[in-house]
C-alpha cells in the first residue's frame, strides 16, 4: 500500500483545538479541529490538525465530512500517520454518529409513516457506495419487530429471492412488511427491477396474509415511497 500517495499540505498552526474547546466550547471548533481532537497526536512532520485536513480532502469526489463516510480502512491508512488504531477510531466515531441520528428519533414511533422510516434510515444508508436491501418486519401496530439485511453488494446486485423474504416474515410472525434499499447514485427513482420485485412480493404477501406495506428507496437526503407514489 502506497502511504505517500496523498499530498499533505502543511498549514499554519493557530490556536490548538483542545485550548479552543476549553475557552469557547466544542461548537466553536471547525470540522478539521473536531477531527484533530479525535486523532489526538500527529507525526514527526505533520500535526494532528494537518492530518485532519488531509482526511477531509482524501476522497477523490466527496470532500469534507461527507467524504469521511465514503472512506474505508485502507483509504484511511493511505494518510501518513493514520494506522490501524486511528483508522478504527475514526470508523467507530462515524458509526456512532449514524446511531445517534437514529436514537434522536423517538422510539416506538409508527412505522406506517414513509417520512419517519426514511428519516430513521437516512444517515445509515445515504452514504453507502453499494446497494443495501433490508426487510423490516412489523407488528400489528406498525412497530418495528425485526430488521433483516437481505443483500449488500454492488449497485447492480440482484435481489434476494421472494421465497427468502417470506421465510423470514413467517419465522418472526410479522403482521406487515416493508422493503427499504438505497441507490448509491443518490437518486431514489425506482428502476424497472425495483417495480417488478415489489409487484411480486406484494402479490405473494396478499396470498400469505402478510401485506407489503411499502417499498422505500433512499437517495441522498431524499427518498421515494412506492406506496405514496401509487407505484405498488
Amino acid at each position: 500500500m502506497e502511504r505517500q500517495s496523498v499530498t499533505m499540505k502543511q498549514r499554519p498552526e493557530t490556536e490548538r483545538p483542545y485550548e479552543k474547546c476549553l475557552k469557547a466550547g466544542a461548537e466553536s471548533l471547525t470540522d478539521g479541529e473536531l477531527l484533530a481532537v479525535l486523532i489526538r497526536c500527529g507525526t514527526k512532520n505533520y500535526s494532528a490538525l494537518e492530518l485532519a485536513f488531509a482526511l477531509l480532502d482524501r476522497h477523490p469526489v466527496y470532500k469534507g465530512l461527507v467524504g469521511l463516510y465514503h472512506l474505508d480502512m485502507e483509504m484511511l491508512k493511505t494518510i501518513p500517520g493514520i494506522g490501524n488504531v486511528k483508522a478504527i477510531e475514526i470508523l467507530c466515531a462515524l458509526e456512532l454518529s449514524k446511531r445517534l441520528a437514529r436514537a434522536s428519533i423517538k422510539e416506538e414511533s409508527d412505522f406506517s409513516s414513509p417520512e419517519y422510516i426514511a428519516a430513521y434510515y437516512m444517515e445509515e444508508m445515504r452514504h453507502l457506495c453499494v446497494e443495501k436491501v433490508m426487510l423490516l418486519l412489523l407488528d400489528g401496530r406498525h412497530r418495528l419487530m425485526k430488521e433483516i439485511l437481505l443483500s449488500k453488494g454492488t449497485a447492480n446486485s440482484s435481489w434476494v429471492p421472494v421465497r427468502t423474504i417470506f421465510v423470514e416474515a413467517l419465522r418472526y410472525e410479522a403482521v406487515y412488511m416493508i422493503l427499504i434499499h438505497n441507490h448509491p447514485s443518490g437518486c431514489p427513482e425506482p428502476s424497472r427491477e425495483d417495480l417488478v420485485i415489489t409487484k411480486q412480493i406484494k402479490e405473494a404477501g396478499e396470498l400469505l396474509g402478510i401485506p407489503l406495506s411499502d417499498h422505500i428507496i433512499i437517495g441522498d437526503k431524499c427518498y421515494t415511497s412506492l406506496r405514496e407514489q401509487q407505484m405498488m
